[in-house]
């Protein structure tokens, strides 16, 4: 009987929870619908208030959107539908550097310039090339006779280059319209007679050797001036077969006599030579210079105070890796009779020294050989002129000289 009545009492809980259960049903199906109903027409007045909107929109700026239209709707095509980069030309690695300051090392500077092409005239190139002749300044600080150089490259531009070595601290304060105008390199400290001034000249070397225009390097110093007009230079220097560095054998105490037996095996006594400092190279021997490990490291090392590795160094080391290509001479005229065959330093030339007779005679003095012929015309430049001298330069430039 008790079973019977759980049964009942089941049974009723069941007619319950079939009474419950479609009621409950019937509630959840009649309150989304009506919500539904009042989301849909939020929505509905949403889409006519913003429809209205953009058309007052269209109408007040109908031009913009127009001009806008090719950057604000773009098909989506995925990545390999973007517009390609243009590949750069050959024109990106000959252009010259836009300036004359830069980051690297010099370790990092003689490196990239040992990489230059040595190419020289203008055929052999695939792209037009018209060469140039860098002009290599090597200073303590200002160039008293900047504005006489200044007249000598007027006109010519696109045919010659400038870089500046000064002292680390000083700064050049040219106008833009100079063509000394930003042209400092980066520096080092450099003493007289030490291997520092064959840093400098090494440094000045690899700096110009960066534009692959740069085919002849002139090395001249803050007293130095030019005896010629630009183009008379620039020819004899295209048409030389030699580069213009003294080189010479001198048996005597400022010769041999300055060579110290740890340079062998590289550099035997009968191999040591001699020569002024000043240098005319082509673009050959200027990476040879850059590019040099083995002879290098011997001078830095045992070329010490009184031995004067800028007379010596440069001049070895090509005399014996490209005897043939030295014309065992330099272009550039200086003075050492008035100090004496001991002299340590040439004569400086002051205003009273400037006449015509006297540069007619250093122009035209003397005899030597050009490409194996006799010529009278040996020199291009010439030292040492003091900051005294420019005005009367500049008055007999035009006459003597043939520029300004």
């Amino acid at each position: 009987m008790a079973m019977a009545m759980a049964m009942r009492v089941e049974s009723v809980e069941e007619a319950k929870q079939a009474a419950i259960l479609p009621a409950a049903q019937e509630q959840r199906r009649v309150f989304p619908a009506g919500m539904l109903k009042l989301f849909l027409g939020l929505m509905l007045l949403g889409v006519v208030v913003g429809l209205s909107a953009f058309g007052l929109f269209l109408a007040r700026h109908a031009g913009e959107v127009a001009a806008a239209a090719p950057a604000l709707f773009r098909p989506c095509l995925g990545a390999a539908a973007a517009e390609p980069e243009l590949e750069e030309g050959l024109e990106r690695w000959t252009r010259p550097p836009a300036r004359a300051q830069h980051a690297m090392t010099d370790e990092e500077l003689l490196w990239l310039a040992s990489y230059a092409p040595r190419m020289r005239g203008r055929s052999g190139y695939p792209f037009r090339r018209v060469p140039k002749v860098a002009f290599m300044f090597l200073t303590h600080g200002p160039l008293p006779l900047a504005p006489l150089w200044e007249r000598f490259f007027r006109g010519n531009e696109g045919r010659y280059s400038i870089y500046v070595h000064t002292m680390p601290l000083y700064r050049a304060n040219f106008t833009a319209d100079s063509v000394f105008y930003r042209r400092q390199i980066p520096s080092k400290a450099v003493q007289w007679g030490q291997m520092t001034m064959c840093d400098a000249e090494r440094r000045l070397l690899a700096n110009a050797l960066l534009d692959i225009s740069n085919e002849w390097f002139v090395l001249v110093s803050e007293s130095c001036i030019p005896l010629f007009d630009f183009n008379t230079t620039y020819e004899y220097f295209q048409n030389s077969s030699h580069s213009f560095v003294m080189s010479i054998d001198d048996p005597g105490r400022d010769g041999r006599g300055r060579y110290n037996l740890n340079m062998a095996p590289e550099v035997e006594l009968e191999q040591w030579r001699k020569g002024w400092q000043w240098f005319e190279a082509d673009r050959d021997l200027a990476v040879a210079i850059v590019e040099d490990t083995v002879y290098y490291p011997k001078f830095k090392q045992f070329c010490r105070p009184g031995c004067y590795a800028d007379e010596h160094y440069i001049q070895t080391m090509l005399k014996i890796e490209a005897p043939h290509k030295l014309a065992n001479r330099t272009a550039t005229w200086v003075d050492w009779s008035r100090g004496g065959p001991n002299s340590a330093h040439p004569a400086t030339f002051g205003r009273g020294d400037i006449t015509e007779e006297f540069l007619k005679g250093v122009r035209e003095g003397e005899t030597c050989l050009y490409n194996g012929q006799n010529t009278t015309l040996c020199y291009l430049f010439a030292r040492k002129f003091a900051p005294s001298a420019l005005q009367p330069l500049l008055e007999l430039a035009p006459t003597v000289l043939g520029f300004g």
